[in-house]
């Protein structure tokens, strides 16, 4: 059984940064592409950024390019998502997916992704 949770959520700042951590069970991240969504009061649940299944490729929406990171330690089991200068428009609950299609490609659409965290609250205020 897949189970993804997320952690690392809390109260930042405007400017400031934290790190979110996705840890996997039931599923080696080596073999399966993993992305992060969020979903902000009132909105559509949005893609955030991915990785692909060899580590080496990342892909990211473009309001948080140059400010959010994406990474992962295989020995862990762990996907993480840097977010620096951080945003009170970033304020969302964050939620880290990925999806049963081994060597499968980064994908921006909701559909695609099979397992979910039940996500982790971000909150961007002074």
């Amino acid at each position: 059984q897949v189970r993804l949770v997320e952690s690392g959520g809390g109260l930042v700042q405007p400017g400031g940064s934290l790190r979110l951590s996705c840890a996997v069970s039931g599923r080696t991240l080596t073999y399966y592409a993993t992305a992060w969504f969020r979903q902000a009061p009132g909105k559509e649940r949005e893609y955030v950024g991915g990785m692909s299944w060899t580590g080496s490729s990342t892909y990211y929406r473009d309001s948080v390019k140059g400010r959010f990171t994406i990474s992962r330690d295989v020995a862990s089991n762990t996907v993480y998502l840097q977010m620096n200068s951080l945003k009170p428009e970033d304020t969302a609950i964050y939620y880290c997916a990925t999806n049963d299609l081994r060597h499968g490609t980064i994908e921006t659409g909701i559909s695609y992704y099979t397992h979910w965290g039940k996500g982790t609250l971000v909150t961007v205020s002074s």
